[in-house]
């Protein structure tokens, strides 16, 4: 004779509804330790607050290493002294004429589009670099008008992230000793503009026969594209690159609001003038 036992376990059983218990529910809330509805948001305040302290922590490291290599670079007060003996190295006149208005918006537009606002440095830029590097895309430069100049002035031919470094320090430097016109000025004194042609005012009589103050609008935006890559865009010798390159510039000037499209477009247009003539081949005021 069966047990009691034996026939309740063998008899048939049918699956229970599902429940808040049961089946696809999951454990009870106690079970969890807490409301299924609050479990994502703590996490993600969590996450939130890590990601924040690690935020903190790079702001004060790089804080610290800027402040480190301010100490360690040398001062910018010989800055105009270095342009002034690049400019007798190359045979140009120092200090050149004044920048025009056309070449100090195209080069700023190009190059440095935040150079009024920023202290020597563009953070933004520099995020962009570091995140590139990263994740390994290609480098979309960094570097603001004062650490290319810097460059020129305190490391030229060095290259490496320690000089790079260097040239922020640097360059933070010559914003605080330097008004902004002098920084543009020692930069269109010294900068190469390919073709052997060192300074604004070599390049624009040599180029295109007049002084700086006369550049059309397509003749500095020609000039202002040459900095980056001043042989690979010479237009003596690689005009489809140049023109390319004067194109960008135009473009530029009008995402920064210096010229409209129909402006940007007819500049394109115009003519010119090129000479290619000696270095020294500018007109007589």
């Amino acid at each position: 004779m069966a047990s009691r036992s034996s026939s309740w376990e063998s008899a048939p059983t049918s699956p229970l509804p599902a429940g808040p218990y049961l089946g696809n529910a999951g454990p009870p809330p106690e079970w969890s330790g807490a409301p299924p509805g609050r479990v994502r948001p703590r996490r993600r305040r969590r996450w939130l607050a890590r990601l924040v302290t690690v935020v903190v922590g790079l702001i004060l490291l790089v804080a610290l290493g800027v402040g480190a290599l301010m100490l360690v670079t040398p001062s910018v007060g010989d800055a105009q002294a270095r342009a002034q003996a690049l400019d007798r190295q190359h045979h140009a006149v120092y200090p050149g004429p004044a920048v025009p208005s056309r070449f100090a918006a195209a080069l700023v537009s190009t190059e440095d589009h935040r150079f009024y606002s920023e202290p020597g440095v563009d953070v933004f830029a520099i995020a962009r670099l570091v995140e590139g590097r990263i994740t390994g895309r290609p480098d979309q430069g960094g570097a603001t008008l004062y650490q290319q100049l810097a460059k020129m002035l305190y490391t030229p031919g060095r290259s490496g992230l320690a000089v790079e470094a260097e040239q922020v320090a640097l360059g933070i430097k010559l914003d605080l000793a330097y008004a902004k016109l002098q920084i543009l000025q020692m930069y269109a004194d010294v900068a190469y503009f390919g073709n052997d042609y060192y300074g604004l005012r070599q390049a624009s009589c040599g180029y295109f026969g007049i002084r700086p103050a006369g550049l059309s609008w397509p003749q500095a935006a020609m000039l202002a594209g040459l900095v980056q890559a001043p042989t690979a865009y010479d237009p003596i010798t690689h005009f489809a690159a140049a023109r390319a390159r004067q194109s960008h510039v135009l473009s530029r000037l009008v995402a920064t609001g210096r010229l409209s499209q129909a402006q940007a477009n007819s500049a394109y247009r115009q003519p010119l003038d090129l000479v290619g003539g000696p270095p020294g081949a500018c007109p007589a005021p």
